[in-house]
């Protein structure tokens, strides 16, 4: 009897030492990276398979039996892992423990329209595409903003999420994203601020994004438009016509374009054209609402990115005529 404990306890130490020493080693991959989404409600069992299946060259019983006696087995998280090489069995646990996800980005530019966005997040890896062939009305209802426009309500920037993830994810952070700038750049109005809602704030600032092709022009961009707001002026902004023509417009704005009344003429009709026509950036929110004290009322482009400002027409009228006409260039000329 005694001989017989002897050879289990020296099995046992051996069993040990050998199991101390495979938690230690590299795990063997089919390629430099592994990926697996482990999903939630998976259980230990099934990790350990769906890894082997993924690409690690080891055995699902001995993954699945270190899963289990590490006594870490319930804390694994649900996500998107990425194991590379040289990692051990021990660094594989951890990694799910600690939800050391892999994070995949998707970046959204100042100036694109929700159309563009929706685009971007149908060529994001590894995003799950929930709204595809949706209109855009079904998305923001799903947002929680029924009978809103899309346009305008989602804030550039870059955004991380883990394999798995849905573009309405994207799209809720993003839109929870610019409610919080929106506000903040609403809180530093200007009392004699031209635009009386955040709503209005938010159209403007898209406009001012559109038409600015040098930062520091914003503020005065803004000035400009505020200047026209008060005193009842047309905006005359040409971004908001092309938006208007959507699909019709064929890259050439032309004088038959400007007399043709949309919703987002501003030419034809005066105020603010009904929604956003953009995504404005957080420098756009701001010039909004914090116009340059000026009395321009008319800008028109350089050439060279800036923009000439001028406060009475017949200033304008030779800013164009150096300008823009001398060079059949459409420009800007609100």
């Amino acid at each position: 009897m005694r001989s017989l404990i002897l050879l289990v306890l020296a099995l046992s130490l051996a069993l040990a030492a050998g199991a101390a020493w495979w938690l230690g080693q590299p795990l063997r991959l089919a390629a430099p990276t592994v990926e697996l989404s482990v999903e939630a409600g998976s259980t230990p069992r099934e990790i350990a398979k769906d890894w082997v299946d993924a690409g690690v060259d080891a055995s699902p019983w001995l993954l699945y039996q270190w899963f289990r006696f590490s006594g870490q087995s319930r804390q694994i998280r649900a996500g998107s892992y990425e194991l590379a090489q040289g990692a051990t069995p021990r660094d594989l646990l951890r990694m799910m423990v600690r939800g050391d996800e892999r994070l995949s980005v998707v970046k959204l530019i100042e100036g694109w329209t929700f159309k563009r966005f929706r685009a971007e997040l149908a060529l994001a890896d590894g995003l799950k595409q929930s709204t595809a062939g949706l209109p855009d009305s079904e998305i923001m209802a799903q947002l929680g903003m029924p009978g809103e426009a899309a346009e305008g309500h989602f804030f550039p920037d870059t955004y991380s999420y883990a394999k798995g993830s849905t573009d309405l994810a994207v799209m809720k952070r993003a839109l929870n994203a610019m409610q919080k700038q929106l506000d903040a750049a609403w809180a530093q109005r200007q009392s004699n601020v031209a635009v009386k809602t955040p709503r209005d704030a938010l159209i403007l600032a898209s406009i001012v994004e559109k038409e600015t092709g040098r930062e520091a022009d914003r503020p005065m961009i803004s000035g400009v438009f505020n200047n026209r707001l008060r005193v009842g002026m047309p905006l005359q902004t040409d971004p908001s016509v092309i938006y208007g023509l959507g699909e019709q417009f064929d890259g050439n704005l032309r004088k038959v374009h400007l007399q043709t009344d949309t919703p987002f003429n501003t030419y034809t009709r005066a105020g603010l054209p009904p929604t956003p026509i953009a995504m404005p950036g957080k420098a756009a929110l701001l010039a909004a609402v914090k116009p340059a004290e000026t009395k321009a009322l008319y800008f028109v482009a350089r050439g060279d990115g800036s923009s000439a400002f001028s406060a009475t027409l017949a200033e304008h009228n030779r800013a164009v005529n150096q300008y823009q006409r001398s060079t059949r260039n459409p420009g800007k000329t609100p």
